[in-house]
Parts: structure tokens; sequence; C-alpha cells
């Protein structure tokens, strides 16, 4: 299943206050599309409206699935059109196993009840082509893990849910070197000609091992420049002073 994301003229307000102020992009099935910005620009309330978050109130546009109006559909819906969100601030679960929730989470998405046996065939698949330590599965949910582990922990339930459009919040965010590069490759080998990502960053570190197709720099709430990969590039030599003097914005 493939999944193309249209974004038409999308407002968004949280407690009353306008957050998102007209986006209009797309991500079109086997696109690697990044979202950029300093922190405050609104990029995690993109990430969270896309997702069905209810706090996140949507006042003007819509939001197209493979050309069905979403934007009124609950997370759990969304989710089961095959919507997945890796949080940038993944939440830890005392007394829930990684397989217990995988299992749960997939059974619950593909509304299908997959056997134990069949489960496990499944995540010792993933996890062979992720590279991980089995023994990972058994620990409770992101309870004690580093971030490198929590975003590893994510990237696995996106393999395992095998979603058609993917949302990375700031999935670089808290990792170092080797974690960043772990997590990349994960995400290269899961990707699909199907799957869409829409990769949500603050640095382009992201960007040296998953080459997105369009660059859009999103400011204050705007959509201000729109490009290739060769935007990103620039944005790490200069910067987004230049942006914020055209909106007159105060970092």
């Amino acid at each position: 299943m493939s999944s193309h994301l249209k974004i038409e003229n999308l407002h968004v307000s949280v407690e009353g206050k306008e957050i998102l102020k007209g986006i209009t992009l797309e991500v079109k099935p086997g696109e690697i599309v990044a979202i950029m910005g300093p922190n405050g620009s609104g990029k995690s309330t993109l990430a969270h409206t896309l997702m069905g978050h209810p706090q996140y109130v949507i006042t003007q546009g819509k939001l197209f699935l493979n050309a069905e109006e979403i934007t009124n559909l609950s997370p759990e819906k969304r989710a089961k059109k095959g919507v997945f969100l890796s949080f940038q601030y993944p939440s830890a679960i005392e007394g829930v196993t990684i397989t217990n929730f995988l299992r749960t989470a997939r059974n619950a998405i593909k509304e299908e009840q997959m056997n134990v046996l069949s489960f496990n065939k499944l995540l010792k698949e993933k996890m062979e082509l992720l590279h991980m330590d089995k023994a990972f599965v058994n620990r409770y949910l992101n309870l004690g893990f580093s971030g490198g582990e929590k975003k590893k922990a994510e990237i696995l339930q996106m393999a395992i849910l095998d979603p058609s459009l993917v949302i990375l919040d700031e999935t670089d965010s808290g990792l170092d070197v080797d974690a960043l590069k772990i997590v990349a490759e994960g995400v290269q080998k899961i990707k699909t000609q199907e799957m869409g990502i829409l990769l949500i960053t603050h640095y382009c570190r992201i960007l040296d091992y998953i080459k997105p197709d369009k660059v859009h720099v999103l400011l204050n709430g705007k959509i201000v420049e729109s490009g290739n990969a060769a935007l990103a590039q620039e944005l790490e030599k200069t910067g987004y002073a230049k942006y914020k003097q055209v909106l007159n914005v105060v970092s």
C-alpha cells in the first residue's frame, strides 16, 4: 500500500494561538521530504497535526491521503490507513515489554490477530535487518533507555507496523554520530518505493545519511523556501538568518 499526502493551506492553533499559518505541500510515494527550521518554527506542531493529536486544532485547510480527506479522522483511523509518527521524545511504559507492545500495536493497526509464533518470526527478521540485540525486545518500553535506544525502538516499531506514510519528528535529536548512523541506516533499509517519508529536523546532519528529494524551510509557521538537497547544504553553511531578517523574526 502506498500513500500520497497532500496538505492544503493548513492553519493550526494551540490553546488559541495560531502556530501554522498556511502550509501547503505534498509527500508522494517513494519520496523523502525534509522540513527544516529553527526551534519554535512549527515543525513538531505539523507532525502532531498530521497524526491527529486533539490539542492541535485545524482552523483552516485540509489534509488528504490518497485523495481521501482525513482532516477530521482520529489518530487511530489515521494509523490504520498507514500513517506512522516517530516521536521526538518517546514515552516510557513500565511493565510493558517491547515485544508485547509491538505485537499488540500491529494487531490493532492491521486489524488481524497474528499469533505469537508468526509474530516472533517477523520480529526476529526485522531485528536482524536492523542489527539489533535480541535481548532488546524483552526490556520495558523505553524504560531507562538512552536517547539512541529510544530512537532504535521507534525504528523497530516502524519496521513491524510497515506504514505507508512515515513522519519522523526530529529523530536525530539527542543522538551521537554513531547512533545517528544506525538509525539512518535503519530507515533506509525499511523504506520502500511505496513509502513516503516526511523528515522533520532542526539540523542538517541526518540529511547526510538520509538524502531528501525535496526540502522545505519552515519559519514562523510558514514555508519560506523550497528546493532540493542542495538547499539543506546551503542551510548548513548559512543557517536561517536571512529568512529571519525577511520575516523580521527575533531569535
